[in-house]
């Protein structure tokens, strides 16, 4: 589990074709410590497991189904991601609860300045819409950022400076394509009231239901 607070960047050194997947070598901007052989971290979002750990390099297989759900395997030799170690039980949690398991990829049409302030319009797939809601959390390659609107397949983000200084997000232009985690906990709460309760037989055992929530402003 990660909180898509980005430690660092870091950049592709390595790449081969590994049993119809791929073998990534990445080069972290920041000191691993306390490495822990088969640990987690997240590339640009997504959750992988690290190997051969030396210094701040580290080895990670990405399997077919990754590649073909994320952006991972477009990257090239050079190429710089967002890096997240696994949250650890005591840190705080100063972004959301995020999986490092990438939704959708998403693609950036617009990018205007606000002040000091960027604001990166995104489109998104149709049927992962309606899990981004206004002041929501969403994660656009591993990093943890608020809605600020969305409708009609599209959705925007305001990055501060400290983050667009600190995250491959200042290198985003339009036609780029960022991997997506929706919160999960709007996941959840679909599953339980939609397709099938506790009870097994698809009611949900409980007073609150779609048109609970409909009637007191929640839909």
């Amino acid at each position: 589990m990660f909180t898509g607070i980005i430690a660092g960047t870091g950049k592709i050194v390595g790449r081969k074709a590994v049993g119809g997947g791929v073998a990534l070598e990445i080069e972290a901007g920041f000191t691993l410590s306390d490495p822990q052989e088969g640990e987690s971290i997240a590339v640009s979002g997504v959750c992988l497991t690290a190997y051969s750990i030396r210094g701040n390099r580290f080895a990670a297989d990405v399997s077919p189904e990754t590649l073909s759900r994320t952006k991972l395997g477009l990257l090239a030799s050079g190429d710089e991601v967002n890096l997240e170690r696994a949250v650890r039980l005591a840190d705080r949690l100063g972004g959301h609860l995020v999986s490092g398991h990438i939704d959708c990829l998403a693609r950036v049409t617009g990018r205007d300045k606000l002040g000091d302030y960027t604001i990166f319009t995104f489109d998104l797939p149709g049927e992962q819409e309606r899990y981004v809601i206004e002041k929501g959390s969403v994660a656009i390659d591993g990093v943890s950022l608020t809605v600020n609107s969305c409708g009609g397949g599209r959705f925007t983000v305001s990055i501060i400076p400290h983050t667009l200084r600190e995250t491959t997000l200042e290198r985003l232009r339009p036609g780029d394509q960022v991997n997506i985690e929706v919160d999960i906990i709007g996941k959840y709460v679909e599953k339980l009231l939609f397709h099938g309760g506790a009870d097994g037989k698809g009611r949900a055992k409980t007073a609150i239901d779609a048109t609970f929530l409909s009637e007191h402003g929640f839909f």
